[in-house]
C-alpha cells in the first residue's frame, strides 16, 4: 500500500470522538496520524493501520 506524508485516510473504525478521517504526518514502521476532528494524534502500527484503511485520499 502506498501510503505517503500530507494524505488522508478513512478509516473503518472511527475515532472515539467521532471522527474517522485522518492526516498521515510520519510513516515508517508505525504511522503517526492525527484526527481531523479533534486533533489528537496517534502512533499506530503499519499492519494495524493498513488493514483499517477504507479510502486513501492523497494531495
Amino acid at each position: 500500500m502506498n501510503i505517503n506524508v500530507g494524505d488522508k485516510l478513512e478509516m473503518k473504525k472511527q475515532h472515539p470522538c467521532g471522527g474517522r478521517t485522518f492526516t498521515v504526518l510520519r510513516v515508517g514502521m508505525d504511522f503517526k496520524i492525527r484526527c481531523d476532528n479533534c486533533g489528537r494524534e496517534v502512533m499506530v502500527p503499519r499492519k494495524k493501520a493498513e488493514k483499517n484503511i477504507m479510502n486513501v485520499i492523497t494531495e
